[in-house]
């Protein structure tokens, strides 16, 4: 199951491994096309990688932080650091691909 994260949860969670974040909002229809597609790639790559989301209404700071403009935004770390940022909806196979990369 994908972890909803706060402002106060973001930095800890993320910090170790890789780790994907989906920023989003409840009212954003692409965000609820990403949403599911995530959902599946935990139930997938739960074991290689931590799937994550932030509220972005609700949780401002750390959007703010990373610069986040548009959502979806989909947030890349490994070990703590960004190393990749995806905006838009993402296809399922568009996105393992990607996610590939960093385990």
């Amino acid at each position: 199951m994908v972890k909803e994260l706060t402002d106060a949860t973001f930095e800890k969670e993320t910090s170790t491994g890789v780790t994907l974040t989906d920023f989003w909002a409840t009212w954003c229809g692409p965000c609820r096309m990403q949403s599911p597609v995530v959902e599946q790639l935990d139930e997938e790559m739960g074991d290689k990688i931590s799937f994550t989301k932030v509220d972005v209404d609700q949780n401002q700071a750390v959007a703010s932080e990373f610069g986040i403009m548009s959502i979806p935004t989909l947030l890349i770390k490994k070990d703590g650091e960004v190393v990749d940022t995806l905006v838009g909806y993402h296809p399922k196979e568009q996105l393992q691909a990607k996610l590939e990369q960093y385990i």
